[in-house]
């Protein structure tokens, strides 16, 4: 048999040979229960279970579905009673007085935002409705000034974990009920009445805001500095590392405070002290204590007597969930050796759209996996035009994932607490421009607790000059770990060790003088 007898495709579209040929099979309706020749062979006997009304079926369809607005959520008992309690908090606190608009005024709008909030099993906690505003018409200068507001990176987050699983500590969980609504103004702002409760007789009117609502562009900056404020009230100070950390110490005991917008952690050595503090902040803003840490920004935290375990298992299975692949096939490492990809590949362009969702999931679930650090960077720097190559290699990355679920960050209670960095770099790599590839891991009691993969900022002369920048960074991130552990222990600094492969960039970092190449 000639070769050319041999080569076979198994569809017209596929570039796969020697698959063999192509296998007959019989159709799925045969012509002996085909609907248009043998009706009495296709009827379905099973008995009529009864019918529903057209719009009981809607709601078993939306019973579980978020309201897109308030037309959809009015006249449903359990987002009417939120709504409510949306009302009633608002003006228990004083947020706002019914007014006549001034001349040279408009009013910002606001309208209705409804939000299932769910544990780490999927399991419904509450339905939660919020009244925001309509920032997007208000003019810098005009209706506000300043807008920033710190929050806790996550890197300071693992690095209070791993020093609360290490000293033995356990980290409570606090959330603050309609945070922003706390925050005072210093801007004069008006907003219309809300759908749904305009006062009678008086709908031509507007409420002028006393403090912060949310959607404001000034109300993040606003809760900051009332939060702020009565932090410092009640003994704290602010870490001059990270701004929105914040920490107690008496003669004995610490307490530490990590800050994520309404969210507070709550850790120390002394159980009595967080007990105290719970009390405080019950008495200044409405609260609710949520226990012990168990899930918070998509980590699902554990405690134990072994220390403390950090996963996204539930966040890993929605991405596969939504890429279509929770039944693929699973892989063992999460990119092939040796892959090479660039921006002028010939394949063909997929839906840039599904492709940036894609990547951008899988960037998120990198904050308790560093082994997708370098796979998940490398795609990254396709979203612009991406193409079938780059497609493939982030479904690569959903293969190893399915396999790899379960995986996470374990903190351990015993060790010698010990912070030790890790920098390497690639040379030349990028086929586009040329660029390195700047690698960093920093443990803390043999745990990861910061990492970072991304491609460098300038082109390398050397291998040497490549690593020598990969330590540049490894360095700067050195610095700012020992002085933030130093300030939340109060300890003394203790200096880092930083581990490089490169004999030429230990020379040069030993003897900084100046070379061409460097």
């Amino acid at each position: 048999m000639e070769d050319d007898e041999l080569i076979e495709f198994s569809s017209p579209e596929s570039k796969v040979q020697r698959r063999g040929p192509i296998r007959t099979c019989t159709p799925l309706i045969s012509n002996k229960s085909d609907p248009a020749r043998a009706p009495e062979k296709t009827y379905d006997n099973t008995q009529i279970q009864g019918f529903k009304k057209l719009t009981e079926v809607y709601e078993l369809l939306l019973s579980e579905g978020e309201p897109g607005n308030f037309k959809e959520a009015v006249g449903k008992k359990e987002w009417d009673k939120a709504m409510n309690e949306e009302i009633a908090s608002i003006e228990k606190n004083k947020t706002w007085t019914l007014v006549d608009l001034p001349n040279g005024h408009r009013p910002i709008g606001l309208k209705w935002v409804f939000k299932i909030k769910k544990d780490a099993k999927g399991k419904i906690t509450r339905h939660k409705a919020r009244l925001v505003a309509k920032g997007y018409i208000q003019q810098h200068g005009v209706d506000y000034d300043e807008v920033f507001a710190p929050v806790a990176r996550l890197e300071t987050v693992r690095l209070v974990l791993a020093l609360s699983a290490h000293k033995g500590w356990l980290v409570h969980h606090l959330d603050v009920k309609t945070a922003f609504l706390h925050g005072e103004l210093s801007e004069e702002a008006f907003v219309k009445q809300p759908e749904g409760f305009e006062k009678k007789g008086q709908e031509e009117k507007v409420y002028k805001l006393t403090k912060a609502l949310y959607g404001l562009k000034q109300a993040p900056r606003a809760w900051n500095t009332k939060l702020d404020g009565v932090l410092k009230g009640y003994g704290f100070k602010r870490c001059q590392l990270e701004q929105a950390v914040y920490t107690k110490r008496t003669s004995h005991d610490i307490t530490i405070i990590v800050i994520y917008v309404d969210d507070l952690l709550v850790t120390g050595s002394s159980q009595q002290q967080i007990s105290q503090f719970k009390r405080q902040m019950e008495q200044t803003f409405e609260m609710s204590d949520l226990g012990l840490l168990t899930y918070y920004l998509g980590l699902e935290v554990s405690q134990g007597n072994s220390g403390i375990k950090i996963t996204q298992q539930s966040y890993a299975k929605k991405i596969l969930r939504m890429t279509g692949l929770e039944d693929c096939n699973s892989t063992k490492i999460p990119m092939e050796p040796g892959l090479k990809l660039g921006k002028n590949d010939e394949e063909e362009e997929v839906d840039a759209t599904d492709y940036r969702r894609t990547v951008g999931c899988l960037r998120y679930l990198t904050h308790t996996r560093p082994d997708l650090m370098y796979a998940v960077g490398y795609v990254s720097r396709y979203m612009q035009s991406p193409k079938a190559t780059h497609h493939q290699a982030a479904k690569h990355i959903l293969r190893y994932i399915k396999g790899t679920t379960d995986l996470g960050i374990h903190y351990l209670r015993e060790g010698k607490g010990k912070l030790v960095g890790f920098s390497d770099s690639s040379y030349s790599v990028d086929m586009d421009d040329g660029k390195g590839t700047t690698g960093v891991v920093f443990y803390f009691n043999e745990r990861p607790v910061t990492w970072l993969s991304q491609k460098q900022s300038t082109v390398a002369l050397s291998s040497c000059e490549a690593e020598y920048m990969a330590a540049t960074a490894a360095a700067c991130q050195a610095i700012w770990l020992k002085g933030l552990i130093a300030d939340i222990t109060d300890e003394k600094e203790k200096p880092v060790v930083i581990k490089i492969d490169n004999k030429s960039a230990i020379a040069l970092v030993k003897n900084p003088v100046f070379h061409g190449r460097s």
